[in-house]
């Protein structure tokens, strides 16, 4: 079961017929790349218009951090971050579908109210299973994760521990995606994230990238988020996550060339360019007019 296209909420679908990149938008205080820079709705809104403007075909609105060491907040507050935002870009952007990256239900309802017509769930269900029931019933597209862990460490190494990290991977989010189909969500509503640099060391990440094929066989469309990692840091021996713009560009053709179609980014025009560049490549090497 190989899909091409992906539904959604609001009786909408997403061609995966060409990459489509996921505009990342942190309304945090303290994400580990751009934590603060859009807290405020209108900071956040501004962005958001940005994003669209470089080619960002959905925007991921997120309340609460997972980098090392996050504190968990509650729902109430982070209903108070995203939904102003979520709010506004359903007015201002109505043919941009919007993702809310949340491991809560109440979270993901609300949201859903507003407009979003995707949860991006970085637990797979595992923190809150009720969030499967509210998919299941309000049938949103649905991005299930691979991590390990709470929202305080699934970002560290404290669970990277691993006797075959792409065969327990690969395990972990066969079993993801089975349960959600239990409860009842759709299967072609699913997309898949192996969870790059969450509980997982570079060497790991590296591995789930380069074994990217295995994960696409699994049937559904799969994502990857990359954008500004530590392991392209220490690649590149960058250690600020703002300068890692070309090696996120790196692991995300990479990926598109390994089967993925969709990826979550900070850098949307820049990833923009080389991924079409990239699918042009690879379009006419199958003989088809890009």
């Amino acid at each position: 079961m190989h899909t091409s296209t992906w539904s959604i909420g609001n009786g909408a679908s997403l061609s995966l017929e060409k990459p489509r990149i996921v505009g990342i938008l942190n309304v945090t205080p303290d994400s580990f790349s751009d934590g603060g820079r859009f807290a405020s709705p209108d900071d956040a809104l501004s962005h958001a218009a940005q994003l669209v403007h470089d080619g960002a075909d959905v925007i991921d609105v997120g309340g609460e951090s997972t980098r090392p060491g996050a504190e968990p907040i509650s729902a109430l507050e982070e209903l108070e971050r995203v939904l102003p935002v979520i709010r506004g870009l359903a007015r201002q952007h109505p043919d941009v579908p919007v993702s809310v990256d949340t491991t809560k239900s109440e979270v993901a309802a609300a949201a859903l109210d507003e407009g979003a017509s995707i949860v991006n769930d970085v637990s797979g269900f595992r923190i809150d299973p009720r969030l499967a029931q509210i998919c299941a019933t309000r049938q949103p597209g649905v991005v299930l994760m691979h991590s390990r862990g709470g929202v305080r460490d699934m970002a560290s190494f404290t669970h990277a521990t691993y006797d075959d990290v792409v065969a327990d991977v690969l395990r972990e989010l066969r079993d993801t995606v089975r349960a959600a189909e239990l409860a009842g969500v759709e299967t072609d509503r699913i997309v898949i994230d192996p969870g790059i640099g969450f509980a997982k060391r570079s060497e790991h990440s590296l591995a789930v990238l380069a074994a990217l094929p295995r994960f696409v066989a699994l049937g559904y469309p799969v994502l990857v988020g990359a954008s500004r990692k530590r392991f392209v840091g220490e690649i590149m021996g960058v250690k600020e996550p703002s300068a890692r713009v070309s090696g996120s560009i790196g692991a995300h053709v990479t990926a598109l060339l390994f089967g993925a179609r969709l990826f979550r980014v900070h850098d949307v025009r820049e990833t923009r360019q080389a991924l079409d560049v990239a699918w042009a490549v690879l379009r006419h090497g199958e003989g088809v007019t890009a």
